[in-house]
């Protein structure tokens, strides 16, 4: 493909890109299903042209990946303010994301392990990107929903990535060195080593904080950026839960003031952070957009429409599906008590994260040799099946209870008369007092 093809093809994909996330304001469908639709018709017009070399996809798909996911988790972070009134939310998402994902990473594993005939082992390694909720697809898609029900997505969803990602870590790190998976011993270690990251994390948070307000360069955000990735890549090469790092500077970023400790806070001038703040949020949110944009159309690109030649993956995808919409509709009754769906029920949708990891199993080594039916194939009918259903639920209208509606209710505005008589006692005291009075 020549330059200029490319300069011409490139900012039409990010147009598109742009166009696909208007329609999904307006339409509840997530963007991301039609960004990778594009990629698929691209591929069948590369296919028929006869092009057929996509070799640069296997390095290029995981960069863009593990890029993206330092950016969605930053972008959470950043999304997500610390208050005394909150935290029963917070609670209520921890806990929903912490337990609906041990939920399905268990019924998930032992299905493939009794359906499928998987060893234990692969049948957690590949159960856990399956389980993990795609916040970068979630919390856009929750825009319609009341403000408490958006809050609790946003929470949910992060902690969800966050958990998902150190479980994927934990099992693979547990199983190399042949350790049971749960034990005392190996459960004390995990915390140990999550107090030692979360205290490293809050001294490069005070170094990166005292860097942005020091850098007197116009260019300084994407410094940070690109600080924050080597953190985490040096974190990945020591096997520590990186991510962790990045949730934790973007989350004392957007709460400085109740989060920093005080002998911190002296030595930093908090309200020059704070002024840079919302110019970094807007770099973070178009850096993501962007990358986000190529890593779905590459995806989708990546996607050979003609390996589907059974039903077999649609079987075992919707089975799947099935699986993790069933348990999160009982943790929702079990704890509301209605048995009627929300549309939280529906709000789980699966993404990037699940891709990424899903991409990294090749990479474990006492998987290389292992052969299953859950492929790439298997992950895209999940994909699709649970953003439909997210579709669904954010297009259907939640019941709004009484109480809410007396509380929604407008305050009555003043009648023409009301209006008459305030003018009418205006006009009967001073100019001084009337002003006053008005």
């Amino acid at each position: 493909m020549s330059t200029l093809s490319i300069l011409i093809v490139l900012p039409l994909l990010i147009v598109f890109s742009y166009i696909f996330d208007l329609i999904a304001r307006k339409t509840k469908f997530p963007s991301v299903i039609l960004l990778m639709f594009t990629g698929i018709l691209i591929r069948i017009g590369t296919t028929v042209y006869g092009i057929n070399e996509f070799g640069f996809l296997d390095n290029l798909i995981p960069v863009l990946g593990t890029i993206g996911l330092i950016l969605i988790v930053l972008e959470g972070a950043l999304e997500l303010e610390i208050t005394a009134e909150k935290f029963p939310v917070i609670i209520k998402g921890f806990l929903a994301a912490g337990i609906i994902l041990i939920l399905n990473i268990v019924a998930i594993s032992l299905a493939f392990e009794h359906l499928l005939g998987m060893s234990a082992q692969a049948a957690v390694i590949y159960a856990t990107p399956l389980s993990i909720i795609s916040s970068a697809v979630a919390i856009p898609s929750s825009a319609g929903l009341r403000e408490q029900e958006k809050e609790f997505v946003v929470y949910e969803s992060t902690f969800s990535d966050i958990l998902g990602i150190m479980v994927f870590n934990y099992a693979i790190r547990q199983f190399e060195t042949n350790k049971a998976l749960v034990s005392a011993e190996s459960l004390i270690a995990l915390g140990l080593q999550i107090l030692g990251v979360i205290v490293i994390s809050l001294l490069i948070t005070f170094c990166l904080f005292y860097l942005l307000q020091k850098i007197e360069h116009h260019v300084k955000f994407f410094l940070i950026l690109a600080l924050l990735i080597l953190v985490y890549a040096f974190g990945k090469f020591f096997h520590l839960p990186a991510l962790v790092t990045i949730f934790i500077f973007g989350l004392f970023l957007s709460n400085v003031k109740a989060l920093l400790p005080d002998f911190m806070k002296q030595r930093l001038d908090i309200e020059a952070t704070e002024k840079g703040l919302h110019e970094f949020h807007i770099l973070t949110a178009e850096s993501t957009f962007l990358v986000k944009t190529f890593f779905f159309l590459f995806f989708g690109f990546s996607i050979d429409v003609t390996a589907f030649t059974s039903a077999d993956p649609f079987i075992y995808g919707l089975l799947i599906f099935g699986i993790m919409l069933g348990l999160r509709y009982g943790y929702f009754i079990l704890t509301t008590f209605k048995i009627t769906p929300s549309p939280l029920v529906f709000i789980s949708p699966r993404g990037l994260i699940s891709i990424l990891l899903f991409l990294q199993i090749a990479e474990v080594g006492f998987l290389k040799e292992v052969k299953t039916l859950v492929d790439e194939r298997v992950l895209l009918v999940v994909i699709l099946a649970s953003m439909l259903a997210m579709t669904r639920g954010t297009m259907k209208k939640a019941k709004v209870p009484v109480e809410e509606l007396n509380e929604l209710e407008a305050p009555e505005e003043d009648t023409a008369i009301d209006i008459l008589l305030q003018n009418e006692d205006n006009e009967k005291l001073p100019p001084a007092e009337a002003e006053k009075e008005e």
